[in-house]
C-alpha cells in the first residue's frame, strides 16, 4: 500500500515538472519574445507621451481600405411610362329577343363560340306566331274580295252617273265603299307583314361577327323583349385600357407602341388608338386605349404596360458605388490626395432613380465631376482614410 502511494506521488511530481519545463521553454522562445516586443512597441507608438522619441511629432496616417475611383457618367436614359390597366373587349354587343312571350326552344351557341353576322343563336317556339300569320293571310284574302266587290259597284255607278238612274248620294256611297275597302286591304297587308316580321324574330341572330362572351339564355325560358340572352365581343377585337395621370397624358399620343407583360412572363406589343378625352372625377386618371392582337390575351386580365416616350439626359454611377444605410442611398466622395497619396472619404446622401444594366441613375446630390469610391462602401465610414489604387483590366 505504501509503495502504491509513493508511485502515484512520483508520477504527479514528474507531470508537474514537465508542465513547468514546457512553460519556461515557451516563455523564453525567441518567437514569443519578438511578439511581446511588438506589442510593447505598438502601445508605445499609440501613446506619444510614453515614447520620448515620437513625442511632439505627427503620427503616420494609415489607410483603412484600398479603393478604386470612378466618376458619374452623363448618359441618355430611356423614358419609360409604366402603366397598369385591364384587358377589355373593344366593343360588346348585347343579343336580346325582339319579341315577348315566347319560349326558348333551341340554343345554338355557347360561351366561347365564334359566330358570324346573321348566324342563328336561339330558336323560339313559333307555333302561335305561325297561327297568327295564317289568320292574317285569311284576313288579307277577305279584304281583297271586299275590295273587288266595292270596286265593281263603284265602276257601275260611274257608268250610269249621267243617266240619272242613281242619285248622286248613292253614287258617292259606292265610291266611298271602294276607298274604304282599299284602306282595309292595306291595313290587312301591313298586319300580314308584321306577322312575318314576328316569325323572323323567333330566330335570334348574331348582330355582328365575334365571339360569345356570356350567355344568360336557358332552354325553356319565356323571353321578354329586350332581355339579354348573349353578350358578344364584336369582331373578336380586344384592347388594353391603361390608367394615366395628368402628368403622363402629355407624353402619350396615338400610334405609340406599348409593351404589355402578361401572366406567365409573356409579352405582347400593342398600339395606342386614342386617349380618353375625359378624366375620372374620382381617381383623376384618364384611360389610354391600346389595340392588341386578337387572341393574345383574355378580357378581364389586369396587366402592366410600358410605353417608350423618348430619352432624357441624366447622371449615372455604377451600382457598386451606391451604399444603402437605414433606407437611404449614399456614395463616398474622395477628397484631394495628401502628401502621402492618401485621401479621405465624405459620405454623400443621394437620390437614386432607374437602373439599367450595371448603372443606376442619380437624380440629386451629386456633381458630374465628383470622384467617387467605386466599391467597398459598406466597409467605410465618413472621414475614413483610403488609398486609391488602379486595377489592371488586362488580366496580366
Amino acid at each position: 500500500m505504501m509503495a502504491n502511494k509513493l508511485t502515484k506521488k512520483n508520477t504527479f511530481l514528474i507531470i508537474a515538472a514537465l508542465l513547468v519545463g514546457v512553460s519556461v521553454w515557451f516563455w523564453q522562445h525567441p518567437l514569443h519574445q519578438a511578439e511581446l516586443a511588438d506589442k510593447r512597441a505598438g502601445r508605445t507608438g499609440l501613446n506619444p507621451a510614453a515614447n520620448p522619441k515620437t513625442n511632439g511629432a505627427n503620427p503616420v496616417a494609415k489607410a483603412a481600405l484600398s479603393v478604386e475611383v470612378t466618376h458619374p457618367a452623363i448618359v441618355q436614359w430611356p423614358m419609360i411610362l409604366v402603366l397598369n390597366g385591364s384587358i377589355s373587349p373593344w366593343q360588346e354587343a348585347l343579343v336580346s329577343a325582339e319579341i315577348s312571350g315566347l319560349r326558348i326552344q333551341q340554343i345554338l351557341a355557347d360561351v366561347g363560340s365564334p359566330v358570324s353576322k346573321g348566324q342563328p343563336l336561339v330558336m323560339l317556339a313559333d307555333e302561335t306566331v305561325k297561327a297568327d300569320l295564317q289568320k292574317q293571310l285569311a284576313t288579307v284574302d277577305r279584304d281583297k274580295a271586299a275590295l273587288a266587290e266595292a270596286k265593281s259597284n263603284a265602276d257601275r255607278a260611274r257608268e250610269i252617273k249621267d243617266s240619272g238612274a242613281l242619285s248622286a248620294q248613292k253614287i258617292n256611297e259606292y265610291v266611298i265603299a271602294e276607298q274604304t275597302a282599299k284602306a282595309n286591304l292595306a291595313l290587312s297587308e301591313a298586319e300580314l307583314e308584321n306577322q312575318k316580321i314576328r316569325l323572323r324574330q323567333t330566330r335570334v341572330v348574331a348582330p355582328d361577327d365575334g365571339v360569345i362572351s356570356t350567355r344568360s339564355a336557358n332552354l325553356g325560358n319565356v323571353v321578354s323583349a329586350g332581355a339579354e340572352l348573349f353578350r358578344l365581343v364584336r369582331q373578336s377585337r380586344i384592347e388594353w385600357r391603361g390608367e394615366v395621370n395628368a402628368d403622363q397624358q402629355a407624353a402619350l399620343h396615338a400610334g405609340q407602341s406599348v409593351r404589355l407583360t402578361l401572366p406567365g412572363a409573356n409579352a405582347v406589343i400593342g398600339k395606342v388608338r386614342l386617349l380618353s378625352p375625359t378624366v375620372d372625377s374620382n381617381t383623376r386618371n384618364a384611360l389610354v386605349y391600346v389595340d392588341i392582337p386578337k387572341d393574345s390575351a383574355k378580357p378581364g386580365m389586369y396587366v402592366q404596360g410600358q410605353v417608350d416616350v423618348g430619352q432624357q439626359q441624366g447622371l449615372a454611377v455604377p451600382l457598386s458605388a451606391v451604399t444603402y444605410r437605414d433606407g437611404f442611398a449614399y456614395v463616398f466622395e474622395l477628397t484631394v490626395a495628401d502628401a502621402q497619396g492618401l485621401r479621405k472619404v465624405i459620405q454623400r446622401k443621394v437620390q437614386t432613380g432607374r437602373t439599367r444594366g450595371e448603372q443606376i441613375e442619380v437624380l440629386g446630390g451629386l456633381r458630374a465631376d465628383t470622384a467617387l469610391v467605386l466599391s467597398g462602401g459598406a466597409f467605410l465610414n465618413d472621414g475614413d482614410t483610403v488609398k486609391v489604387v488602379t486595377v489592371s483590366k488586362g488580366g496580366a
